[in-house]
């Protein structure tokens, strides 16, 4: 059995697909991230960064092992596994590069964008052209990838796929198209019709927000600094 802390954004979505996909028996915690649930101490032990999506996982020997941080969650259920991974070295370094790549540049790119495009109380130009740039580069790269293949890493559907893609299913609410994009789009809509992925999405459906983020939701989200992880 393993503990999932998780909340309905493309994050949580990374590795709720991954546990969807291999049928694991998993008990969702949800971690409403607007009212702080992720600064407790409770949550800190598992989540140093204070960050969703964790994973306690109870089927170990001995005591059970936690894991934060989406890339580093699904490598260690697709190596534990074997499944949605390539066995040999070269193919794993290759979904190595796009977990890295997907966490490193188009993860924190698209979640720039979300901000100053959802959430800013103020119009900020400059910020959303540069992000809205940065996406569209990411998009891009996935797009030559793409060419003449049907999944990002070999021949197969591989946790590569499954950690790129949550942020490439919103790109219409974020303001960007995928109209300029016609491999991604195939990628985009395969991996939409698994059933798999369709229950990973729908997951705690009932607490996406609904309204903008009040005041005190505001303070938790988005004013944290080095004193917030200092008390």
């Amino acid at each position: 059995m393993i503990d999932f802390y998780y909340w309905p954004t493309p994050n949580g979505w990374k590795v709720a697909i991954l546990l969807e996909e291999l049928g694991t028996d998993y008990k969702l915690i949800p971690l409403n991230i607007s009212k702080g649930d992720q600064f407790t101490p409770e949550f800190l032990a598992i989540s140093p960064n204070n960050r969703m999506p964790a994973i306690v996982d109870h089927g170990t020997e001995g005591d059970p092992v936690s894991v934060f941080e989406s890339g580093a969650i699904m490598h260690y259920l697709a190596r534990k596994t074997g499944r949605f991974i390539p066995t040999d070295p070269v193919g794993e370094k290759e979904v190595l590069e796009w977990l890295f790549w997907q966490t490193g540049n188009q993860g924190p790119m698209a979640g720039q964008l979300s901000h100053f495009v959802n959430y800013a109380p103020e119009d900020v130009p400059y910020a959303k052209t540069r992000y809205l740039n940065e996406y569209d580069r990411c998009v891009s790269v996935l797009e030559r990838r793409l060419e003449g293949r049907e999944w990002i890493v070999g021949d197969s559907y591989t946790i590569a796929d499954m950690i790129c893609w949550p942020w490439v299913l919103i790109a219409k609410p974020l303001g960007a198209s995928l109209e300029a994009y016609p491999n991604v789009s195939r990628w985009r809509a395969a991996i939409k019709d698994r059933p798999a992925v369709q229950r990973a999405v729908d997951l705690g459906k009932e607490f996406r927000r609904s309204a903008p983020p009040d005041d005190a939701e505001r303070k938790i989200l988005f004013t944290q600094s080095g004193a917030s992880v200092r008390r």
